[in-house]
């Protein structure tokens, strides 16, 4: 496929996601951009959902985690049920009950203004870096399928990719995602369909059929209990996907964001059950995908890993269709993810950082939004581009989740805290005890994996949030 074909192919997605963003974008308001007038479809929501929580990440790290991990993430989306569950029937109640716009107003009312800012800054960082992780490897992929080729540099790439996203949601933001990640959810569950049919085919497994084939191979080994002290030990995981869910969803504005979209608590609640079900199907499929490219990769000596592993092989040797139905998935699974982190970084300084609703009439308040969705947008394309310097040989999916246990651990520390106790705090102290709980975290996990051989993995998330959550203790009054 030449370069000029592919980009054709870009192109005319772009022109769909730009035509989207035309029929929903007509009103330009904070109300329509921040919350869509609570007027979004739950079924839309929970569908377009799944693309947003799985991105350009999931599409190509999972398949090319099965080779060295089998079938175990599917003990953390096991426990991401449980994460979903909280979601539903704690958090959702109590973001609808305060009418919130951004979800960190709630740390400002249960604990003071430094609580508050201290839980918006480390969403924040959170997301810029776990954004900036999704479009690098996107971006990486684009780079090596085309942009090479053409000789157009990673910079560029990088800020075309930026742009391109601005332009579809610099007027309307979540009203224009909820429908723009629906439509890419349905590419990228496509592709990764059309992808199973014919590596199954090309491994010629007619006669014993997909579900024995899987059930009898090695790399579907999904439960691990045997060595406790194992990244892979199955109630680490398990209880790592939960507190992955709870704050990578339940305490993450990107994804709160959507759901404070439907009409009524009921309707996000309905959409947050279905989105379960489907999402952990579907991170089945993405595994048996992985499993079915690895076979694949042994079967012709192809040597291809990790996050390679899917881009060589459906580039190279599954033929054209699938190909063009890759690069499809590939973008769109990473633009459904984007589009949105893009949107929740512009609400978050906006509301948390600058208090534009509370400073600002409502036509000051429309300019300076869009002055910081570009500041946003730029903050983004600087932040790829380090990461092309730092990112070396491990699966972007794993680097993301260590990440995250970090970043989020605070976050989780502090609702904890606030849902679960009746204590005051000493607001002025929360910064310094949120800042301290993820270096103690680090040096505990180094020094666990040195003199016990004992990797938290995961679970380092929960460490944090209870060093967090005994911090507070510390600083708290009755």
């Amino acid at each position: 496929m030449q370069p000029v074909h592919i980009l054709l192919v870009i192109a005319a997605y772009f022109i769909l996601l730009i035509f989207i963003s035309y029929l929903t974008g007509k009103e330009d308001s904070n109300e329509n951009f921040f919350k869509a007038k609570r007027q979004s479809p739950w079924y839309v929501v929970a569908f377009g959902m799944i693309g947003a929580s799985l991105s350009g990440v999931t599409f190509i790290s999972v398949p090319g985690w099965v080779e060295a991990s089998k079938f175990s993430y599917m003990q953390v989306v096991f426990g991401y049920i449980l994460g979903y569950l909280i979601i539903g029937s704690i958090l959702l109640p109590l973001y609808y009950r305060l009418n919130l716009t951004s979800i960190y107003t709630y740390l400002e009312q249960r604990f003071g203004n430094y609580s508050y800012k201290t839980g918006a800054s480390f969403f924040l960082i959170s997301r810029i870096v776990g954004a900036s992780f999704r479009l690098f490897l996107v971006a990486n992929v684009l780079q090596v399928i085309i942009f090479d080729e053409m000789g157009v540099p990673f910079w560029l790439t990088v800020t075309i990719t930026i742009l391109l996203i601005w332009v579809y949601t610099f007027k309307s933001g979540i009203k224009t995602i909820v429908w723009t990640d629906t439509l890419q959810t349905l590419f990228m569950l496509t592709a990764v369909g059309v992808s199973i049919y014919f590596a199954y085919n090309s491994l010629d497994i007619g006669k014993t059929g997909l579900i024995s084939y899987i059930s009898d191979s090695e790399l579907s080994k999904m439960f691990f209990f045997d060595d406790y002290k194992s990244k892979d030990y199955f109630w680490k995981q398990f209880f790592s996907g939960a507190f992955i869910a709870v704050v990578m969803t339940g305490l993450d504005q990107d994804m709160m964001q959507k759901n404070l979209t439907c009409k009524s608590l009921k309707e996000a609640q309905k959409n947050m059950f279905w989105f379960t079900i489907v999402l952990t199907v579907v991170n089945f499929i993405f595994l048996t995908l992985g499993l079915l490219l690895t076979a694949y990769a042994q079967k012709n000596g192809i040597d291809a890993h990790k996050d390679n592993l899917f881009p060589i092989i459906a580039k190279n040797h599954l033929g054209i269709i699938v190909f063009i139905f890759f690069l499809i998935g590939l973008i769109a699974a990473a633009y459904s993810s984007a589009d949105s982190a893009l949107t929740s970084l512009t609400t978050s300084f906006s509301i948390d950082i600058l208090n534009i609703e509370k400073k600002y009439n409502e036509k000051e308040q429309i300019a300076i939004r869009k002055k910081i969705h570009v500041l946003a947008s730029i903050v983004l394309i600087g932040v790829i581009i380090v990461f092309k310097y730092l990112i070396k040989n491990e699966s972007v999916i794993a680097k993301l989740f260590v990440f995250a246990g970090y970043t989020y651990g605070p976050l989780l520390g502090l609702y904890a805290f606030g849902l679960f106790t009746k204590w005051k705090v000493k607001d002025t102290y929360v910064p310094l005890i949120a800042i301290i709980a993820p270096i103690i975290a680090y040096f505990i996990s180094t020094a666990t994996i040195q003199w016990f051989n004992f990797d938290f993995g995961f679970f380092i998330l929960v460490l944090n949030g209870f060093l967090t959550f005994m911090g507070l203790v510390l600083i708290s009054r009755k």
